[in-house]
């Protein structure tokens, strides 16, 4: 081996064939891999503009499809039906009392107790320590309300006593469960001394409205009470929920029937327990209704509920077509004893005036024009103004809600207004503002909005007609 090999300072590496071979077909694959990478990325772009103007060619359509689904998902969570009131069937399981049937109670939804809005409630823990409020001493221009009766009457008069029909006419629905009351005695009515004398219904022995013995010694142990009635059938009974143990157990839950609404509810399956309740409610059975007119029957209980229950204090009254959802005692809290207020109600929701009142009663056939234009020409021939306020208030209600502490000044101010609505039409909004305006000694009102009224109560609505009474 020559020394000239190991003085050379470059260092040669030979290349075969072969190696030359692999090292091309790597470039042409890297090659190969570019191009496909430069072509994907055109078909990419070419890609985005055909969406890109499919999007701009048909964007209304896409968002109409979107709106679509979106009202149908809605129409779906609104029509799924949650669960009954469990807490209502363990109430009555546990409690002796309401061994009711509690099977079709409830039709539907009838548990929904989202907060309130509007009602200020006291907080739960507060609630369940509140107590009835029994004042012994009397205070206000009023110190006894006086009942006519036929008693009186014969008494004066030397007259015996007649039968129902016998009071009846064609002209006037007043009768022996009423009493005739003669215009003086009407004007009489509105005079305001210490002791008041009206009528003020159950004016006879033979006057109609029965109720058993054993229902009225119920109804005599009453403090507060919620009550309700449904006259002729018109209407299911719904259960109330969201009252505390406290009210449960100081509060009674009257519903009141007749015969027919009775049957009709039997019928369905809904038949009232050995303890006569159904539920939370204690079923009275009303026999011999005074009043062909059912609207005018179901005035009773609704305006009159210091003459049956003579004990309580307190009062709330809901109509047939809604189910209470709150706490009865604290509902009194807030809407009487934290305000001072002796009589709460709900306004009107869409109109202001008695005129305007009168003008949708006929529209909408809840009377006729020439029974309402009699009504209409007596409140203007007494001086019934044409405001829409009346002290500082809006003087139109919707009253199905009514809540009341039981005064002699509330307890006359109910008797005139009963009495104006068997005088005239059985719309009780249009004489309720009268009845106010004539009597001006009455204003501690808790007159409260719309939105209370949602708050109190589920509004179901009238199943069906009532059936009227037959001569």
């Amino acid at each position: 081996m020559s020394s000239s090999m190991f003085n050379n300072n470059s260092i040669s590496i030979s290349v075969s064939d072969d190696d030359s071979d692999e090292l091309g077909r790597m470039r042409v694959r890297v090659r190969r891999k570019r191009k496909k990478q430069h072509n994907r990325l055109i078909k990419n772009k070419e890609l985005a503009h055909r969406l890109l103007r499919f999007l701009l060619k048909y964007w209304m359509l896409l968002i109409l499809f979107v709106a679509v689904g979106l009202l149908l998902f809605e129409a779906s969570r609104i029509t799924k039906t949650p669960r009954l009131d469990v807490k209502s069937e363990h109430d009555a399981k546990r409690t002796p009392h309401l061994k009711g049937d509690l099977k079709a109670v409830e039709p539907k939804n009838l548990d929904r107790l989202d907060p309130p809005r509007c009602l200020k409630l006291l907080p739960n823990e507060e609630l369940q320590h509140l107590d009835i409020p029994m004042h012994d001493e009397i205070s206000g221009a009023i110190k006894n309300v006086v009942y006519i009766s036929d008693k009186d009457t014969q008494q004066h008069r030397g007259k015996s006593n007649t039968t129902l029909s016998g009071l009846r006419t064609e002209v006037t629905r007043f009768n022996l469960f009423t009493g005739d009351q003669t215009l003086e005695q009407r004007e009489r009515s509105f005079k305001v001394s210490d002791t008041a004398e009206l009528h003020c219904g159950f004016y006879s022995d033979n006057g109609g409205f029965k109720i058993s013995d054993e229902d009225k010694g119920y109804m005599q142990t009453c403090k507060a009470v919620v009550s309700t009635c449904a006259f002729g059938g018109g209407d299911d009974l719904y259960q109330p929920i969201g009252m505390s143990d406290t009210s449960l157990q100081k509060v009674c839950y009257v519903a009141f029937w007749d015969e027919i609404t009775l049957a009709a509810q039997e019928s369905k399956g809904r038949k009232v327990g050995e303890y006569h309740f159904i539920g939370k409610w204690r079923i009275v059975v009303v026999r011999d209704l005074p009043f062909t007119d059912q609207r005018l029957n179901g005035k009773i209980p609704k305006m009159l509920g210091h003459r049956l229950f003579p004990n309580a204090k307190y009062s709330i009254w809901v109509d047939s077509k809604s189910q209470f959802r709150r706490d009865p005692l604290g509902v009194l809290e807030a809407l009487l004893w934290r305000s001072n207020s002796v009589l709460a109600i709900s306004l009107h929701g869409a109109r202001s005036s008695v005129y305007e009142e009168a003008v949708a009663v006929v529209k909408k056939h809840k009377a006729t024009p020439e029974e309402v234009e009699v009504q209409l020409s007596q409140y203007r021939r007494d001086g019934l103004p044409e405001d829409k306020r009346f002290n500082g208030k809006k003087a139109l209600n919707e009253a199905s809600i009514i809540v009341r502490e039981h005064t002699p000044l509330t307890n006359l101010f109910m008797c005139l207004w009963f009495n104006e609505v068997v005088r005239f039409t059985s719309r009780d909004q249009l004489s309720f503002p009268y009845v106010l305006w004539r009597l001006k000694l009455l204003k501690d009102i808790n007159m409260f909005p719309v939105c209370i009224r949602k708050d109190l109560v589920n509004s179901m609505g009238h199943i069906g007609k009532a059936k009227p009474l037959t001569n």
